[in-house]
């Protein structure tokens, strides 16, 4: 792969950028001039632009990066493991264009790499914290894992009963989208069991349900048929898609099954029901009636990234991007099967700094994830969904005071069981003194994540005055020591993130 080592004018961008980061209270710096004025110099030269222009579900900038002063020193947020983010940033570099900021969100990076935690014997999560000072004054990063119990063989697993919504529009022409998404679910379709039931829709223009809910046991072949049948046709009705996979989900639902829609689109809705918001109350409501989730497959070099992520968090599911045969198959084969069951329901996180020894705090990304401290334990109050063989991730600058010693956070994880929905807790600690006295001297896993959060700050901070995360490099150092941890953990994820942070540095100059 070819590698690109320009860096001296990346040293000065990242020295000015700075990473999505979220806290509470404190100095506003979400992307504000000295003066007071908005800053509006990072326009949208080069990149690749989100296709619906959306950003939150208020239809604002959700970018916070205001820093938590004393006394609060809580932060809370649902659990989220999707990974489409960093999928889209990929494609978008190895095209040539750099992605554009808004689609950016770090803990999507973060979550796209094997972890090292222990885990559970059953449901529930372990929580590991660990931590690494930096070279800036007093800061440290701090990495809360979440993991959940090892995945189940096929032969454990509930049943499954998937309802496929396929976009077949025009868009969906292009090669890499509805040939991938076909090839895809043909394999897929020959991985599931008997017991497992399967339908089809597909949208363009309207909605059309081509294969109702069906048992695998003797049928494959029709469903084979029926994915063979799929053409892309006319415009894009995301909206008459979603109405009419829930009904068909509805009318398939089995008891002691996992029920799912699976929904596969570039998102681009352009004709019939438009509005994210009525699309999303839809999901909802079906998502509390009848407990049905959603886990949306991003398809395309043009993709509604914040539909679709919006579409998912609704629905209590999850994201994921696909570009070439290898994607399709980690996620259709490996990543789907491991969303067929779930361990935990609406699942927080609260991470609380003590007041003793920290200033202050940041925590990379989680955005739109976050949830007010004191509905921490309000079951109500919506969560994340994650399955068996997930580890969730969150890291977290901190500032602490001079000399501090002693206890440094208490990090909780709640969840609901998803069978009883009886609540549990569990609870990990950090002291001062468990910090590496540096990021490369961490563990190799905790340097993973670092590099992936580095990475993540400098596409967002291209052309903006934004708070940079402490220990930030330029690219060139940045590929170097990502190419460094490929090395050692002979991972193949790595060395694909060092290979674009390549490609990211050489578009950068």
């Amino acid at each position: 792969m070819e590698r690109y080592r320009i860096r001296t004018a990346l040293l000065a961008v990242t020295a000015a950028g700075g990473l999505l980061l979220t806290g509470c209270g404190g100095g506003d710096d979400r992307g504000y001039g000295s003066d007071g004025s908005q800053d509006t110099s990072r326009g949208n030269g080069g990149y690749a632009q989100p296709p619906d222009g959306s950003r939150d579900e208020s239809g604002t900038d959700a970018d916070s990066r205001e820093v938590a002063p004393e006394p609060d020193l809580t932060s809370t947020f649902a659990l989220d493991v999707d990974t489409a983010s960093y999928g889209y940033a990929r494609r978008t570099l190895f095209e040539g264009r750099l992605p554009d900021p808004s689609t950016v969100r770090p803990e999507e990076f973060v979550n796209s790499f094997r972890q090292d935690y222990d885990r559970p014997g059953g449901n529930g999560f372990t929580v590991t914290v660990d931590g690494a000072r930096t070279d800036e004054d007093d800061w440290s990063l701090v990495r809360v894992g979440l993991a959940t119990r090892a995945a189940e063989s096929e032969d454990e697993r509930p049943p499954a009963a998937l309802t496929f919504v396929i976009d077949i529009s025009g868009s969906m022409g292009e090669p890499g989208r509805l040939d991938l998404a076909k090839d895809s679910l043909d394999t897929m379709t020959d991985q599931l069991r008997d017991d497992d039931s399967v339908a089809l829709v597909t949208f363009s223009d309207e909605a059309e349900r081509v294969l109702p809910m069906t048992r695998l046991d003797g049928n494959r072949g029709e469903v084979h048929d029926a994915i063979a049948g799929l053409e892309p046709t006319e415009s894009t009705n995301l909206g008459a898609g979603v109405e009419t996979g829930y009904e068909t989900a509805e009318d398939g639902l089995r008891e002691g099954a996992t029920n799912r829609v699976v929904l596969i689109s570039d998102a681009l809705a352009n004709t019939g029901d438009t509005d994210a918001d009525t699309i999303l109350e839809r999901i909802a409501g079906e998502r509390r009636e009848h407990g049905i989730t959603l886990f949306g497959v991003g398809v395309g070099s043009d993709y509604g990234d914040a539909l679709m992520e919006r579409l998912a968090d609704k629905g209590d599911g999850h994201t994921a991007y696909v570009s070439d045969d290898e994607d399709a198959r980690e996620v259709f084969v490996e990543q789907l099967p491991r969303n067929i069951d779930l361990t935990a329901r609406d699942a927080k996180a609260q991470v609380t700094f003590d007041p003793g020894t920290v200033r202050e705090y940041r925590l990379v990304g989680y955005d739109n994830r976050q949830v007010d401290d004191e509905d921490f334990r309000d079951d109500s109050v919506d969560g994340g969904e994650v399955g068996p063989g997930h580890t969730v991730t969150a890291l977290y600058a901190v500032r602490t005071k001079g000399g501090a010693d002693g206890h440094l956070a208490t990090a909780s994880v709640r969840w609901l069981d998803p069978e009883t929905r009886t609540p549990h807790e569990e609870s990990g600690q950090l002291e001062t003194d468990a910090l590496d006295d540096d990021v490369r001297d961490a563990s190799t896993r905790f340097q993973v994540t670092t590099v992936a959060a580095y990475f993540a700050d400098a596409l967002r901070s291209y052309g903006a005055e934004y708070r940079r995360l402490p220990g930030a490099q330029s690219l060139g150092e940045l590929g170097d020591h990502a190419h460094d941890l490929a090395r050692s953990t002979e991972d193949e994820d790595v060395e694909d993130l060092a290979n674009a942070i390549d490609r990211a540095e050489g578009l950068r100059d």
